[in-house]
């Protein structure tokens, strides 16, 4: 077994030199400022041709864009990752909020439907209810009530099974809640990539230059006011 991990390791070392080998240009060999030209695209450059290389400094002033395809894969793979990746990093308290609310209700109605469901079962094969307050039906009482207070065992009955269609339709809805904010990230996720560099910015200017125009009705020339607004 070590021996088959030691050459696995060895082809990953290996396959790494490979790969920077591949990769690699001989940028010492040629000018800083120009690149030859070793065979044409199409016949448009010839053999040896030089041209001008970018330099270093225009490559960093290219700004960065997200991908929205990428955004998209992150978010579906990991809620929030898709808002980290587009750098809205002020996004995450409330993509992951909604998650923990959402996670919250589906526990808490889970865990009360789950109560209420035990304590009906066990109210309806009960042949003589008991006054031990360990019992299901008899621990989910409210604080002072009993089950004559609650109008009996025919009443009480129907109010556990309605408590516990209650909070399960709850816990769905809680599910669904959660599913709806899943979506609603990745969606999130990919439009703001894709409107990374759009402009929103609140400009509203107005621009006034003299306009000289045609009136073809005086047949003459007139001078006005150009106004102009930008938004």
């Amino acid at each position: 077994m070590r021996k088959i991990i030691l050459i696995l390791s060895l082809f990953a070392v290996l396959a790494l030199q490979a790969q920077e080998l591949l990769h690699s240009t001989p940028a010492d060999s040629i000018a800083p400022d120009t690149i030859t030209i070793l065979s044409g695209v199409n016949d448009i450059y010839a053999l040896g041709d030089t041209v001008q290389r970018p330099s270093d400094s225009l490559l960093r002033l290219q700004p960065w864009r997200p991908d929205p395809i990428r955004a998209t894969w992150l978010a579906v793979i990991v809620p929030g990752l898709g808002q980290i990746y587009n750098r809205s990093y002020w996004k995450l308290p409330l993509v992951y909020g909604a998650f923990m609310g959402c996670i919250y209700a589906i526990t808490w109605n889970n865990s009360q439907y789950q109560d209420y469901r035990q304590a009906y079962r066990d109210i309806l094969v009960a042949d003589e209810l008991s006054a031990d307050p360990s019992v299901s039906y008899n621990a989910i009482l409210p604080k002072g009530y009993t089950i004559e207070t609650m109008g009996g065992r025919e009443q009480y009955t129907a109010t556990l099974n309605s408590k516990q269609n209650l909070y399960r339709r709850y816990r769905d809805i809680s599910i669904a809640a959660t599913a709806i904010v899943y979506i609603l990230s990745i969606i999130d996720a990919y439009v703001d990539a894709q409107l990374f560099d759009f402009d929103i910015s609140t400009d509203l200017s107005l621009n006034v230059s003299p306009e000289i125009y045609y009136d073809p009705r005086l047949q003459q020339r007139n001078a006005g006011v150009h106004l102009a607004f930008t938004f």
